[in-house]
């Protein structure tokens, strides 16, 4: 049973140099999210009472992004416990929990959250989350006596041949006894090889002190950090499996899960079927019964019950369809609303505009919202037909019930259930297609022959 008062800690101030960027570490993104929301996502459930990240001086771009977390500033990098301090310094007195994450670790979930609080509260003054990943080397090991106590934190450059054996290791997510937290960091010191205050000294310290402390072990997917654009790439691809695993649970079909990408917030309803190579962005939400064959493109979409997307069709942010709506291949649809039953098949664009139930949209449509000044809307009625290769100059209003015809360019409104022909009449020149193909071979013949002399 987790603690009724809870306090959490991220710390944020890594610079992250391996990363080779401008943007600070933790701002880079997994499914379309950035690292430390999904740390902030996690802890959510737990409902702290205080969210407070840990980050550097003139990260305020940080700072922005985890807003209405509070922030304090680390200003020299000293080291983890350093760190912890920084946010000590603002909590003060606290009788409940202060659980401990990091920006750069953002899939771990709420549920490990919630079993490591949980043994925290059954008398441990600090509860540390550990991993058995495949490979120790880069990580401090947990030390454990024969009943199972942790004693000592050992990090990697500072471990006996023994404890360099150990296969559990420290992920450094912990939660401390808040009426403990501030004995434990002030009796911190920098005797190790680095010269820096060690969040991890806190659990020798407290031992020394007769304080119990507890490793829980979890999954070493959850506990990876990122340091390098490899692990970025490393973490993007176990949180789309587990996205994917997540959606197949909920009832979703994915033809070939693993080349479908989603985002941290992808909503798909029960029913619907995901072809190959489909790409969710960010705020796309599905509904149920949807069909979404190969190749397509969603960002910032609405889809309705029992629609059908593409395939190769894109939908950009704005796109609000119906139920029943069909988008064929190569339909473009961006800050439009569609209604109920319409269908746009093929080769379209519908930018800037609405349409409204059971009207056709014919191959080759183009909405022209852009007059390289300013956009405009397009108002397509209800049961209209548009033609296919039809040119729609907004703004623009057509009315129910009208028929576009084949071809045109409309730049004026149509009235309900008129016909509208914006193209220039057709003339036939009998027998001058023949003429032409006789003239244009015999051209073609006599420059050949000019070029072999």
């Amino acid at each position: 049973m987790t603690s009724p008062r809870l306090i959490t800690v991220i710390l944020a101030a890594g610079q992250g140099t391996r990363m080779k960027s401008d943007l600070p570490k933790v701002l880079h993104r997994i499914a379309h999210r950035p690292m430390i929301e999904h740390v902030l996502a996690a802890s959510a459930p737990l409902k702290p009472e205080r969210q407070i990240v840990v980050i550097g001086p003139g990260m305020e771009g940080v700072a922005k992004a985890v807003a209405p977390a509070e922030t304090v500033i680390q200003k020299t990098p000293r080291g983890t416990g350093d760190a912890v301090k920084a946010a000590a310094r603002v909590i003060e007195e606290f009788e409940g929990d202060v659980l401990v994450l990091y920006g750069d670790a953002p899939l771990v979930t709420s549920a490990t959250l919630e079993r490591l609080l949980a043994a925290r509260a059954e008398g441990a003054a600090v509860a540390v989350l550990g991993m058995r990943p495949k490979d120790v080397t880069p990580y401090g090991r947990l030390v454990e006596a024969p009943d199972g106590r942790l004693i000592k934190i050992v990090e990697s450059l500072d471990c006996t041949p023994d404890e360099a054996k150990i296969g559990l290791c420290n992920s450094g997510i912990m939660a401390i006894d808040g009426r403990h937290l501030s004995a434990l960091l002030n009796a911190l010191g920098t005797g190790n090889r680095k010269g820096e205050y060690y969040l991890t000294d806190i659990i020798e310290i407290a031992h020394a002190q007769g304080l119990a402390c507890r490793a829980v072990e979890a999954p070493d997917e959850e506990l990876v950090g990122v340091n390098s654009r490899a692990e970025l790439a490393r973490a993007e691809s176990l949180l789309q499996t587990r996205l994917r695993h997540a959606a197949m649970a909920s009832g979703v079909t994915l033809v070939a899960p693993e080349t479908v990408f989603l985002s941290a917030d992808t909503t798909i309803g029960r029913d619907s079927v995901v072809g190959p190579f489909v790409v969710f962005g960010p705020n796309v939400t599905v509904g149920e019964r949807v069909e979404i064959p190969a190749f397509c493109h969603l960002v910032g979409a609405t889809i309705g019950d029992g629609a059908s997307i593409g395939p190769f069709a894109r939908l950009r942010p704005g796109a609000d369809l119906g139920e029943n709506v069909h988008i064929g291949n190569f339909v473009e649809v961006k800050n439009s609303r569609l209604e109920a039953g319409v269908k746009a098949n093929h080769l379209t664009y519908l930018g800037d505009s609405k349409v409204g139930p059971g009207s056709n949209i014919g191959a080759g449509t183009i909405t022209c919202n852009y007059d390289g000044i300013e956009k405009f809307r397009t108002e397509i009625g209800a049961e209209v037909f548009v033609g296919s290769h039809a040119t729609l100059v907004a703004p623009l209003a057509i009315g129910n019930g009208a028929f576009i015809a084949a071809g045109s360019v409309i730049t004026a409104d149509v009235p309900d259930d008129a016909m509208a022909l914006g193209r220039a009449r057709q003339s036939n020149k009998t027998k001058l297609a023949a003429a032409w193909r006789a003239r244009r071979r015999a051209e073609k013949s006599a420059k050949a022959n000019q070029d072999k002399r």
